[in-house]
């Protein structure tokens, strides 16, 4: 893999170095086709979703993204490997735009992978990749790579919100009430920005009636490096899994700040059958090879 950059005015320019990427799971909602191919790897028309996700990571400005798998998914870090050999072979049969897609993974971004061996939860996934995150890092990045935010530059935004407030950002989804019970939602405060509310709690799945605001975590987190002690001190809940939400939870309450920033796009969840098929065609519809008959054809399925 590429090196990452260790010039100082590289670093200077960035706001996190790292993006830490979930990605241990067994994908069991789409079983049987996760029993071989990693859910990071269904192709979202033909991009698979934790591409899309580097992407937005390296757009932000992460130089390596660290990406916690389980033992048996070595496909996630071999999608991002080189790719000469196949590359010669598209060259050869002249196939100039395959070969771009093709390198495109690999000149994303410097990927490591780290090793979750056991399911304990979020919490303890962010915290395997602690010992390959710089010393000198003072805040990180974390994207779920079930949850695709659009259009992205969100990150951009919390950077921003962390240099003026400093501690930790979050995003936030701004949800309709009678569909808050589906999430985690903040106990929040105003700011001075009507995007950005300043964090007191969260509660999980709260009823419609009980919930504390209608803003819902999304997957993007930009953490202080002050949540591993903070994920040393939790204790584990249900099944033994440490949560994130808890870790931030004790900064919280010992007055560290965290904030979130609301995102007014949309978001496509890739952790199930019905949300990726969403996904996959919407970014279709959006193809100019594939959408306009696609457009057509749901059309002429619809109106049948």
């Amino acid at each position: 893999m590429r090196e990452a950059s260790t010039e100082p005015s590289a670093q200077a320019a960035r706001p996190f170095r790292s993006a830490v990427v979930p990605a241990a799971g067994l994908g069991t909602r789409f079983l049987p086709t996760t029993k071989t191919v990693p859910k990071e790897l269904l192709p979202v028309v033909d991009t698979p979703g934790i591409e899309l996700v580097a992407a937005e990571a390296a757009e932000a400005g992460a130089e390596q993204l660290l990406i916690v798998t389980s033992p048996g998914k070595d496909a996630i870090a071999a999608h991002f490997a080189d790719s000469s050999e196949l590359e010669k072979e598209l060259q050869a049969r002249g196939k100039e735009k395959l070969i771009a897609k093709v390198r495109r993974a690999h000149e994303l971004i410097t990927v490591r992978t780290v090793t979750q061996d056991e399911p304990k939860g979020l919490g303890h996934a962010v915290g395997c990749a602690r010992d390959a995150i710089g010393d000198d890092e003072e805040a990180f990045a974390v994207l779920l790579p079930d949850d695709l935010v659009l259009p992205t530059g969100v990150l951009a935004k919390m950077a921003k919100v962390r240099e003026q407030h400093g501690g930790s950002v979050l995003c936030a989804f701004d949800v309709p009430r009678e569909q808050i019970s589906a999430y985690g939602v903040f106990e929040v405060t105003d700011t001075a920005d009507d995007d950005v509310k300043r964090v007191h709690g969260m509660v999980e799945k709260p009823a419609p009636d009980e919930a504390p605001s209608t803003y819902a975590a999304a997957g993007r987190y930009l953490l202080d490096r002050t949540i591993f002690d903070a994920l040393d001190r939790i204790t584990p809940g249900a099944g033994g899994e440490l949560q994130l939400t808890d870790a931030v939870a004790l900064l919280i309450s010992e007055g560290h700040p965290v904030h979130v920033v609301v995102h007014r796009g949309g978001r496509h969840d890739l952790g199930n059958p019905g949300g990726y098929a969403r996904a996959f065609v919407d970014f279709a519809l959006e193809d100019p090879d594939y959408g306009p008959d696609l457009r057509a054809w749901l059309a002429a399925r619809l109106n049948g």
